[in-house]
């Protein structure tokens, strides 16, 4: 019976990159852009590959629709434009508007996975084997966009979703602007670099952020074109250069490349929970420190990432052993 019904969505599923992408026929959307249809060659499940580019349900920026497509903001080279994603029958349809459309649709295979190889990944361990069994449809997405991954990786550094997601969500609708052509309401194109660095101190603070994370962004987006030409580079090459910005350590280097490379070695370390979690489903050691889940994943080397990702879907987490960390709101003192 194993696999024959997708498992529930949990906390720690959708940290793995879950999202519930309704089931159903998609529809023609309205408003002329745009299209291009790819034929993947394999499973592809548009919750599993793109899950990992929201940020928190009431993410601006991503939307999953009733009629099972995907629609994104994003903000290219070319400037802002709205994608919408939809796979039936084997075929996948993506959409576009915006000065950034014909960007956005040339990078649509490498965005659904067509750059990563899956058959390359070999399991270990019986949960990892389960859970590849159970998600046939995972593939690492590929964005090419350093930025828009970077930006709310640091809002989430040391403190809960909770607050990271409030932050990303209250500053791009506030400095973003309405994505291009038919998008769902309220989608917005998260801010520009300029725009970014315009943000007054006291907005920073009314989203919940602290000057040490604020600052770091500042850092980040003065040098905006720099970061992005780190997507011509390999994974590891590009955390070295995102790490010369002071702010930016190797947790938010790997969760940058995991999104922009499809970097499938990239591993998150210096995280308060994921070694727990990695140490429980392979070992039964909760207690596992950075050395530890180096050494669980070492037989995963080059797919460490994606061995990562197969745990987290599979829901095994440790038992709670202290109350949930309460969110913080510093835009009240």
């Amino acid at each position: 019976m194993a696999g024959r019904f997708a498992p529930r969505p949990t906390r720690t599923t959708v940290r793995g990159g879950h999202v519930a992408v309704p089931a159903g026929v998609p529809r023609q959307s309205t408003g002329p852009g745009r299209v291009r249809t790819w034929v993947p060659d394999g499973p592809l499940d548009l919750g599993l590959v793109l899950g990992p580019l929201r940020r928190g349900p009431g993410d601006p920026t991503f939307r999953a629709a009733p009629d099972g497509s995907v629609w994104r903001a994003s903000r290219t080279p070319a400037g802002p434009g709205t994608l919408r994603v939809s796979a039936y029958g084997g075929e996948v349809r993506g959409e576009a508007w915006g000065p950034g459309a014909e960007r956005l649709l040339e990078r649509l295979p490498e965005l659904l996975g067509a750059a990563d190889d899956p058959s390359a990944f070999e399991p270990r361990h019986r949960v990892v084997a389960m859970a590849r069994h159970r998600r046939p449809g995972l593939r690492l997405t590929r964005t090419g966009l350093v930025l828009e991954s970077l930006i709310p990786s640091v809002l989430e550094q040391k403190v809960t979703t909770v607050e990271a997601y409030r932050a990303w969500r209250l500053l791009v609708r506030k400095f973003g602007e309405p994505a291009p052509g038919p998008a769902p309401e309220r989608m917005y194109v998260m801010p520009e670099p300029r725009a970014w660095a315009l943000i007054p101190s006291w907005e920073w603070h009314r989203a919940g952020v602290d000057n040490k994370r604020a600052s770091t962004i500042l850092r980040a987006v003065r040098v905006a074109a720099r970061m992005e030409e780190a997507v011509g580079m390999t994974p590891e090459a590009a955390q070295a250069r995102l790490e010369v910005i002071p702010g930016i350590g190797p947790w938010t280097s790997a969760e940058t490349v995991q999104r922009s490379h499809g970097a499938a070695d990239a591993v998150t370390v210096g995280d308060l929970h994921l070694p727990g979690i990695i140490g429980w489903a392979l070992a039964g050691d909760r207690s596992a420190d950075d050395a530890a889940m180096l050494e669980l994943l070492e037989p995963y080397a080059g797919q460490r990432h994606r061995a990562a990702r197969l745990i987290l879907l599979s829901g095994r987490v440790p038992p709670r052993r202290a109350p949930r960390m309460p969110v913080g709101d510093i835009g009240r003192l």
